[in-house]
């Protein structure tokens, strides 16, 4: 007699109590859509007459509250291009500043000193520097460690000097070199036409972003966060570390360069400043209180630094700050002693920069909830 076996079923999964199960929410839902409203804000904010006293010194529409959120916007954009390196790869170079010089300069001596348009300066410009930036990318990354470091820096002390000097009388030496306007259109010059440069900021951050999110989501970003991690694991795994690591110093060099020629155009010429090492330290601290590695992190501390940069030098001179004792007006009139400070309490009390802000709020707001106290 045959032995009929019924079909074996498979029992269904366990149900998972509802207050075990993490409800994604009204804020998990708008989240992946907050980066598009920034935009759109950042779109129409122009057209905003709105005064913030404090905040800025005029109108939202103002030229003044326009160029100085130019100038944040290309630092943010900066600051991205910068993680690429430091937060995504993990190398510390000290010589970033020199290919953001290299696109301001190249910018201003090829408009200026041999009277090309803006439409074929710009981009020999950024080309130039991301050429530099490969070959000096090749020697430096011989080397490793702190000894890239100090090979970055040299490099980019010796552009410095090359500008001071006033190598063949194209730099201006320390005065600088103002922007020829006559080589410029006409919707980048005066002072009406200042929300067309905040718009051409603007584009420049989303296009470092798309590429350097884009970058990171390929299987060449894979690859240099495993450099990060291991670089001895990616040569085993047959993958050349110094290929890679050349792609991205290149990468980020270019994307320093075309953040030099808009902020060429946002001030109107290039000064010595821009070639100092002071302008790595920043962008490293940029990074560093955004929250390296992170999607947004570098951009919001690019985007806070300079602006904080910028308005704590009215601050230091205000009234109120005056009107204080002298062992509390001294130091708070000194701008770098204030951004200090901020980035002290910030790596005290946020060691994941600005990004890591929201998950520890989330996990206090979690916490406080009666449902989890009972749980506990």
């Amino acid at each position: 007699m045959t032995e009929v076996k019924s079909p074996e079923v498979s029992a269904p999964p366990a149900a998972v109590p509802d207050e075990l199960t993490e409800q994604p929410g009204r804020w998990g839902r708008l989240r992946p859509f907050l980066p598009l409203v920034a935009l759109v804000v950042a779109l129409i904010l122009p057209y905003s007459t709105l005064h913030l006293p404090g905040i800025f010194e005029g109108a939202l529409n103002s030229p003044g509250t326009l160029q100085l959120l130019a100038v944040c916007l290309v630092f943010g954009g900066l600051a991205a291009g910068y993680d690429l390196l430091f937060g995504r790869t993990g190398m510390l170079s000290f010589g970033h500043a020199l290919y953001f010089a290299a696109g301001v300069y190249g910018t201003d001596i090829l408009i200026t000193r041999a009277g090309l348009p803006l439409w074929q300066a710009a981009p020999l410009a950024i080309v130039g520097g991301t050429i530099l930036a490969g070959l000096l990318g090749a020697v430096a990354l011989r080397t490793v460690g702190i000894a890239f470091a100090m090979v970055t820096l040299a490099f980019a002390q010796v552009g410095a000097i090359l500008v001071a000097r006033d190598f063949g009388g194209l730099t201006g030496g320390e005065e600088g070199l103002p922007l020829d306007v006559a080589g410029l259109p006409d919707g980048l010059v005066g002072v009406t036409n200042t929300v067309n440069l905040y718009w051409l900021a603007l584009a420049y951050l989303v296009v470092v972003v798309f590429v350097v999110h884009r970058v990171s989501g390929s299987p060449t970003g894979r690859v240099l966060a495993g450099l990060r991690d291991d670089e001895r694991r990616i040569g085993v795994l047959g993958l050349d570390p110094y290929r890679f690591k050349l792609v991205a110093f290149t990468l980020a060099g270019g994307l320093a360069a075309a953040g030099g020629a808009v902020y060429c155009l946002i001030v109107g010429g290039a000064s010595p400043h821009i070639t100092s090492s002071e302008l790595t330290l920043s962008l490293l601290v940029m990074v560093v209180l955004g929250g390296p590695g992170t999607r947004w992190g570098p951009v919001l501390g690019g985007i806070l630094y300079m602006y904080l940069d910028h308005r704590l030098v009215s601050f230091g001179t205000s009234d109120a700050v005056n009107a204080l004792p002298a062992f509390l007006s001294r130091p708070l009139s000194q701008p770098l002693f204030v951004l200090g400070t901020v980035f002290i309490l910030a790596v005290y009390f946020f060691p994941g920069g600005l990004a890591s802000l929201a998950p520890r709020l989330a996990l206090l707001r979690d916490s406080l909830r009666p449902g989890s106290r009972q749980r506990g």
